[in-house]
C-alpha cells in the first residue's frame, strides 16, 4: 500500500511540475498581420459573394451618399485597386480560391491598357496586372503592361519633360486655365514605366520616368519638404505657369494625400534608379508630415493639414495607409535608423486596424477601412471608404510581414 501511495505521489508531483513548466511558456497568439488578414478574408469575401452573385464583375470603389456601393467601369482611375487587393489577399492568405478570382477581376479591366486620355493607367494596370505578373507570372500579363506603358508614354510632353496628367479640353479641368497640368499623384504611375523597361528591354520608358521625376523634384516641392498638388507647365517653352491645388484646401496648403503620393513615388524612384536624391526627397517630405504640429496623436492625417477647422476636419485613412506602405519599404533601405520607419509604420497600422478606422465585419459596404476623403473641394467622397485605402493597407500588411520574416 505504501508503495502504491508513493508511486501516486510521484506521478502527481511530476504532473504538477509539468503543468507549472507549461504555464511558464508563452501562450501562442495570433499576430497582428494574421488577425487583419483573417478579417480581410471575411470582409472582402462578403463583397466577392455579392459580385459573384451578380453574374458579372462589379468593381467596388466607395459608398454613395445613400450608403450603397459605387461600382466603376474599367476607365475609372481606381479600377485596378480592387483586383489588386484580391491579389494581395491571395498572397497574404494562401487561399487558392482567390487566385482564379483575382485573375478574372484583372482580366475584366484589360482594356484600360489602351487609355491615353489620362495618366492613371499606371495605377490601373500596375496594381492589377503588375501584381498578377509578380505573384503568378500569368502569360499575357507582360504584354498588357508593356502596352499600357506605351499608352502612358503618349502623354509625355517634351518641353516640360513631364507626363501630362489631365486633358484640359473638357470637364472642370477646362475651367482652370491650365495648359499642361501635372499632379503629384502622377509619381505613382512611374512604377509601370520602370517595370515596362525591365519587361521589354526598351529604355524609353525608363528615361520618361526619370525625366518626369526630375522635373517634379525641381518644381513641386517647397523648402520645408511639402509639395504642391498641381504644377501647370507651358507646352511652348516648358516654364511653370501656375502652382495650385485641385483637391487640397488651398494652393499653399498641405493636401495630405499629395504628401503620401510624394513619399511613396520617390521611394519607388530610388528603388528603381538607386539615385539617392529621390530617397532624400521622400524622407524630407515624410519628416515634414511626421513633425507637423497638427499631426494627430493616432498618426492618421487630416485630409489637409491646413484645413481651417482642425481638429474638427475629416481624417484621411488613404493617406495614412499609403505612407505606411512606403515606410515599410524605406525601413529595408540603407538609411540611418532604418528601424524607426518601421516603428512609425507599425503605429499607423495599429491605428488603422483599431475600431476607430477598421470597419466592423459586414458593415461599411464590405470595405476594410472607414474615414477617407476623395475631394472636399468637389464635394466628393467625404469621410467614406475608398478602395485605394484598402489596397495600400493590404500592401502595407504584406510588406510588414515580409520585413518581420526577414529579420527572424
Amino acid at each position: 500500500m505504501k508503495k502504491i501511495l508513493y508511486t501516486t505521489m510521484l506521478a502527481c508531483s511530476a504532473l504538477w511540475i509539468a503543468c507549472a513548466e507549461k504555464s511558464k511558456q508563452p501562450v501562442e497568439t495570433v499576430s497582428f498581420t494574421e488577425e487583419n488578414v483573417t478579417f480581410a478574408q471575411a470582409q472582402i469575401g462578403n463583397e466577392i459573394e455579392v459580385i459573384e452573385a451578380s453574374g458579372k464583375f462589379m468593381n467596388p470603389v466607395t459608398l454613395k451618399t445613400d450608403s450603397t456601393v459605387y461600382y466603376c467601369d474599367y476607365t475609372d482611375w481606381r479600377s485596378g485597386f480592387f483586383p489588386g487587393s484580391v491579389w494581395y489577399l491571395y498572397e497574404l492568405s494562401g487561399d487558392t480560391t482567390l487566385l482564379s478570382l483575382a485573375g478574372k477581376y484583372t482580366a475584366a479591366i484589360e482594356e484600360a491598357k489602351k487609355l491615353t486620355w489620362h495618366h492613371d493607367v499606371g495605377f490601373m494596370i500596375n496594381c492589377s496586372f503588375g501584381n498578377g505578373w509578380r505573384i503568378a507570372g500569368i502569360p499575357g500579363y507582360k504584354e498588357v503592361m508593356i502596352e499600357a506603358a506605351r499608352s502612358l508614354s503618349t502623354r509625355f510632353r517634351e518641353k516640360p519633360g513631364t507626363i501630362q496628367s489631365w486633358d484640359v479640353t473638357r470637364g472642370w479641368q477646362s475651367e482652370r486655365g491650365w495648359e499642361c497640368p501635372v499632379i503629384i499623384d502622377n509619381m505613382m504611375n512611374l512604377e509601370l514605366l520602370f517595370e515596362a523597361t525591365k519587361l521589354s528591354g526598351d529604355s524609353t520608358f525608363y528615361h520618361i520616368a526619370v525625366s518626369h521625376a526630375d522635373r517634379t523634384l525641381k518644381e513641386h516641392f517647397r523648402p520645408d519638404g511639402s509639395c504642391y498638388h498641381v504644377i501647370d507647365y507651358s507646352l511652348t517653352d516648358g516654364t511653370v505657369r501656375h502652382r495650385q491645388t485641385a483637391q487640397g484646401y488651398a494652393d499653399e496648403s498641405t493636401w495630405s494625400r499629395g504628401q503620401a503620393w510624394a513619399i511613396y513615388g520617390f521611394t519607388v524612384c530610388y528603388r528603381e534608379t538607386n539615385n539617392k536624391k529621390y530617397l532624400d526627397q521622400a524622407l524630407k517630405t515624410f519628416h515634414f508630415m511626421k513633425t507637423h504640429p497638427r499631426m494627430p496623436e493616432d498618426l492618421i492625417p487630416y485630409w489637409d493639414m491646413d484645413a481651417p477647422n482642425i481638429p474638427n476636419e475629416p481624417r484621411d485613412a488613404s493617406s495614412a495607409s499609403c505612407i505606411a506602405s512606403a515606410l515599410y519599404e524605406i525601413s529595408t533601405m540603407d538609411v540611418p535608423d532604418a528601424s524607426s520607419y518601421k516603428t512609425y509604420a507599425d503605429s499607423i497600422m495599429a491605428s488603422l486596424a483599431s475600431p476607430a478606422y477598421r470597419a466592423a465585419l459586414g458593415t461599411n459596404g464590405h470595405f476594410l477601412l472607414m474615414h477617407s476623403v476623395g475631394s472636399i473641394p468637389h464635394g466628393s467622397e467625404i469621410d467614406v471608404p475608398l478602395n485605394y485605402a484598402d489596397y495600400y493597407f493590404l500592401e502595407a500588411l504584406k510588406r510588414k510581414r515580409d520585413t518581420e520574416e526577414s529579420t527572424r
